[in-house]
């Protein structure tokens, strides 16, 4: 990584007129594959350099990006963004942090962090890994068919620098693997999958398990009935229990809450989960999925504990957000090379309930175990929710058969306030909760 490359690029801005600028540098490379009862279908090797510029001047703004770092293509590069700026509308919450508001000490964070992994990652390596998943997927009764296996591992540098003072760099790996298996035959086939991800190899689950998860699910997804339309609990398994703090994380945007589309834009300080109910956004978990020494900005993104005893602490702020609504920003900044910065959560997750999985099924006389949700019917604006789904009839606190085709709706606020969560939280995907018991939704059959 060279700093000396971005001194100058912030040079040649302030020379060509801008006030003050940032410029954002990320070389990366990728690796993806894909296989099919043991034979390659895909593989797509990529690398790529670029180099992201903003220059300010006054309240004006203006991006660009290029992939080519010759220096008269920089120059270029340059002259467009200035020439830009002086000629968009005016934005008075556009602007760099203040010189004090940058991290500080931010090489040991990112030290900790362990992002990472120094071991090397090839072809021969992914390939192994999917082959072993499917094949012990496709060895199970029953199983009659694979959709594939497919296999991504990145590698990514980053550097950022501003015009007043502040820089920083670190490096991140990762990928994941999946595998998705088909049961059953003719028009009764169903399928299921199943996913691993992390930022160390040596952190992924075992191939042989992640077949032997797929194919069991496939499995049991056989046969499946048709309900009519009921109110009845449902409890929502880990991988799809998390889309709720998606939506949660979509809710209490700084630029959502700006704009005044978020039905919780009101919301700051009341009680929107039920009772012991405690959200998490925290960026520097060691090998993290969603990790950062600093955010987008160069700020410090601090722990937040979003949600306290069910109220509303904090809203997702980066500095134009936060300028708009006249708070301070938490260092929850997101940007592309190309892009303006907006407010993204790091690692967010619910915290653990103290009941088991099985003791919040137990509970439950009538319901629905729901594992796979489908569709995005869901308004921020009004909080009003449907969507499709897949899952399993709970009788008698049992799970006993699949049910399907049908769809799920309600309103995220009686929703979140009537959560119990399970004991069981994992930090699987960067956004993780653990199962969920949701009281009294609506379930429209067929």
């Amino acid at each position: 990584m060279n700093k000396d490359f971005l001194e100058g690029v912030l040079t040649k801005a302030k020379q060509s007129g801008a006030d003050a600028a940032d410029v954002i540098m990320v070389r990366s490379t990728s690796l993806d594959l894909g296989i099919r009862f043991g034979s390659m279908e895909s593989m797509e090797l990529s690398e790529s350099f670029d180099v992201g510029i903003r220059v300010f001047k006054g309240k004006r703004q203006a991006m660009v990006s290029t992939n080519d770092v010759s220096e008269s293509a920089i120059d270029k590069t340059v002259e467009r963004a200035v020439f830009m700026a002086g000629h968009i509308p005016e934005d008075q919450y556009c602007g760099l942090p203040e010189q004090e508001q940058y991290m500080q000490n931010w090489e040991e964070t990112a030290l900790k962090l362990d992002m990472k992994d120094k071991n090397e990652v090839n072809v021969d390596t992914l390939r192994d890994y999917i082959e072993r998943a499917e094949s012990t997927a496709l060895a199970e009764k029953g199983i009659t068919n694979s959709e594939g296996a497919g296999a991504s591992w990145g590698n990514s540098e980053q550097q950022y620098m501003t015009s007043n003072g502040f820089y920083g760099d670190f490096s991140v790996t990762g990928g994941h693997f999946d595998v998705s298996v088909l049961a059953g035959e003719g028009t009764g086939m169903e399928r299921d999958y199943a996913y691993t991800a992390a930022c160390h190899l040596e952190d992924f689950e075992k191939p042989e398990d992640i077949g032997m998860q797929a194919a069991t699910r496939a499995l049991k997804r056989l046969n499946a009935q048709k309900l009519t339309t009921m109110q009845v609990p449902l409890v929502f398994d880990p991988r799809v229990s998390c889309s709720m703090l998606r939506h949660f994380a979509g809710a209490i945007s700084g630029s959502s809450v700006a704009r005044e589309t978020s039905f919780l834009k009101n919301d700051m300080g009341n009680k929107i989960f039920g009772d012991n109910i405690c959200i998490i956004d925290e960026p520097h978990i060691p090998r993290g999925l969603r990790s950062c020494p600093f955010d987008d900005e160069g700020i410090n993104a601090k722990t937040l504990n979003l949600i306290e005893n069910g109220v509303l602490q904090d809203w997702l702020l980066d500095m134009h957000t936060a300028r708009q609504l006249g708070l301070v920003s938490n260092g929850r900044a997101s940007r592309g090379i190309s892009s303006p910065p907006s407010p993204k959560a790091t690692n967010l997750y619910m915290q653990a309930g103290i009941e088991t999985p099985e003791d919040l099924i137990s509970g439950v006389d009538k319901g629905i175990y729901i594992t796979e949700l489908i569709g995005h019917g869901v308004n921020m604006v009004t909080g009003d929710y449907s969507r499709g789904a897949f899952g399993f009839w709970i009788e008698n606190g049992e799970i006993t058969h699949p049910v399907s085709e049908i769809t799920i709706a309600g309103h995220l606020r009686e929703m979140w306030k009537n959560i119990i969560p399970a004991n069981d939280l994992k930090h699987r995907y960067g956004i993780d909760a653990p199962t969920l018991l949701i009281e009294g939704m609506t379930v429209a059959g067929s």
